[in-house]
């Protein structure tokens, strides 16, 4: 009984660790940020900012080449609503 017991106070932690772990590293692969800790390369496209409307929708900001774009995001796909061409967000 104290040989299970003692398994158990060793490899509960274990697992939990290597569950906690896992789903760390997926979170991280996920999102798209690099395991390394190199040099950051510039990237083309920004996202400035993000704002939920309801399950599934959002609105979200995106700079590319200089410009800043608005557009709506949901499950069936993505909509430009505006742009910044003129200095100030403009609609389409």
């Amino acid at each position: 009984m104290l040989e299970y017991i003692l398994r158990l106070l060793i490899l509960l932690p274990m697992i939990g660790g290597l569950a906690w772990g896992s789903l760390w590293l997926w979170k991280r692969v996920q999102m798209g940020v690099p395991l390394t800790g190199g040099a950051k390369q510039p990237r083309p496209v920004e996202l400035v900012g993000v704002l939920p409307l309801g399950p599934g929708s959002k609105l979200a900001v995106v700079e590319f080449a200089g410009q800043q774009i608005l557009v709506a995001v949901s499950r069936n796909g993505i909509t430009r609503l505006a742009d910044n061409s003129e200095g100030d967000f403009h609609a389409d």
